[in-house]
């Protein structure tokens, strides 16, 4: 029988696979789903900060200031007056959840405050959650914010949050930092017990005939996966917290790249949308199938086999392969023949 446990946060998992954040977890029947489906733990989707903060009419005069000169400045920003979740509706869903199943069960917080995380952190601390994850988004528009103070910024937050809770925290980070190991180096320094590559930001579209910004939501696929494990990779051995792999996990294969690569986990989200949650379990079959296949006794063994440390040779994960890739590419020229 091969074992499929893996450890993550402190938390000992039956199987690799976490359901990432997604309103599929909204609902306590889909969690319980999940659960039977061979989901090793869930994270709930993400409690905003901005919506509690109009909940306490704190930032009814910062969205609608300057909007009767340009009206449309509104339609830039989310309806969080019709989000489908509350802070005392997210709280009591948590305590739910954790009450209908047995595997870990992680609690989700995007925020942009000290002040704000701290204070939502300890909450879903007490409502139960086995960890709380940080969905990390901060965005650089203003030319005098430099990559220092942005790092800064998240990294005492980080700090605020973990020193605040005792549950294990996890990170989940944009891809879009100059030095993504000295990053996680420092973030695991202030109390970070597990990262998470990548945030999946959803970039706005434009309309060129009505000339307006539209919000605009893609699932992920298995391309996006190759620098999640490029990173993964990296980072294994150079830190001890531990690795979580999101965005574009679809299959078996998926799953094994991502443990090869040095992480904990794999999460899945986009695929549990396309083929349903019941794909989780034919997942696990198919990695199972592959295990025995090539006589692995479990899926630890294959752990970071494929990380730049176990590597004989770097030069796939730094920039000898951007070389190496140019000069293996041979254009074919083509005779049009008229």
């Amino acid at each position: 029988m091969i074992d499929m446990s893996m450890s993550y946060l402190g938390l000992q998992l039956a199987g690799p696979i976490v359901v990432s954040s997604t309103p599929l977890s909204d609902a306590v029947d889909n969690v319980r789903h999940m659960e039977d489906a061979g989901a090793s733990a869930i994270v709930l989707s993400s409690l905003f900060e901005e919506q509690l903060a109009l909940e306490a009419n704190q930032l009814d005069d910062d969205l609608s200031r300057g909007t009767e000169s340009f009206a449309e400045a509104l339609d830039y920003l989310p309806d969080l007056n019709n989000y489908r979740m509350t802070h005392e509706v997210y709280l009591e869903h948590l305590r739910k959840a954790r009450e209908a199943v047995k595997i870990p069960v992680l609690a989700s917080l995007n925020g942009v405050t000290p002040g704000g995380w701290v204070r939502f952190a300890k909450e879903m601390e007490q409502a139960g959650a086995s960890a709380i994850e940080l969905n990390t988004y901060a965005l650089a528009t203003d030319k005098s914010l430099t990559s220092e103070h942005m790092e800064n910024q998240l990294v005492a937050l980080v700090s605020s949050v973990c020193s605040s809770v005792k549950i294990p925290v996890a990170v989940k980070l944009s891809q879009n930092f100059s030095s993504l190991p000295h990053l996680a180096a420092r973030l695991e320094e202030v109390g970070a017990k597990g990262l998470v590559l990548f945030n999946r930001f959803y970039q706005p579209d434009f309309d060129i005939e009505t000339l307006e910004v539209r919000p605009t939501l893609h699932f992920s696929t298995p391309a996006e996966l190759l620098t999640r494990l490029h990173w993964t990779a990296i980072l294994y051995g150079n830190v001890k917290a531990d690795i979580a792999i999101t965005g574009g996990v679809h299959s078996a294969e998926d799953v094994l790249k991502s443990v090869m690569a040095g992480g904990s986990v794999a999460m899945m989200v986009s695929a549990l949308h396309i083929h349903g949650i019941d794909h989780i379990g034919r997942v696990l079959a198919d990695v199972r199938y592959w295990l025995e296949k090539h006589e692995y006794a479990s899926l630890g063994q294959a752990r970071g086999c494929l990380s730049r440390r176990s590597a004989p040779d770097i030069a796939p994960f730094d920039r000898g392969n951007y070389i190496r890739t140019l000069n293996s590419y041979s254009l074919r020229q083509t005779v049009t023949a008229f």
